[in-house]
């Protein structure tokens, strides 16, 4: 399969300062499915097979199953050894949504090795009613755990309103 396939067909999605504080929470539904269908939609792409990177840039929005990635900018890395994706780091403001969770930050770096998906500055997640903030958040995309540090703010709505 030509590389450039392989970053259409196998991309899979994804995602600072000091820790004053930091919170454990649980996502519940983030979960990474690499065998769904996934569409890719950019304004560019630039493939450099000598640096096994692909990188999506403009307006980009990666689906799969129930979640979304918007970013500026999306660079893929492969493995050199297998041709698999090792990692993408998302770019220009991210946003990263689920059927119950959305989060944004500036940056998002997902190791597809280690199942983790890393969302640093400025970073909003919301559930519901309730929010949270903090400097970086990582996931396990596995159990659907997080943690986030740096300076946590955290507003929980009770109730029907």
């Amino acid at each position: 399969m030509t590389f450039f396939k392989s970053a259409l067909l196998c991309v899979i999605l994804v995602v600072a300062g000091p820790a004053f504080s930091q919170t454990d929470i649980n996502l519940g539904a983030i979960n990474a499915d690499p065998s769904a269908p996934l569409e890719i939609t950019s304004d560019s792409l630039s493939v450099d097979q000598d640096n096994g990177t692909a990188i999506f840039q403009g307006n980009v929005l990666i689906g799969q199953g129930d979640l979304r990635l918007n970013a500026g900018r999306v660079q893929v890395v492969y493995n050199d050894a297998s041709g698999d994706i090792s990692r993408l780091s998302a770019s220009g403001g991210v946003t990263f949504v689920t059927a119950t969770e959305a989060a944004e930050s500036s940056n998002a770096e997902y190791n597809l090795d280690a199942g983790t998906l890393v969302l640093s500055g400025d970073v909003l997640l919301t559930q519901g009613n309730s929010a949270i903030s903090a400097n970086s958040m990582r996931i396990n995309l596995s159990d659907g755990s997080a943690q986030m540090e740096g300076r946590v703010r955290t507003i929980f709505n009770q109730g029907g309103n």
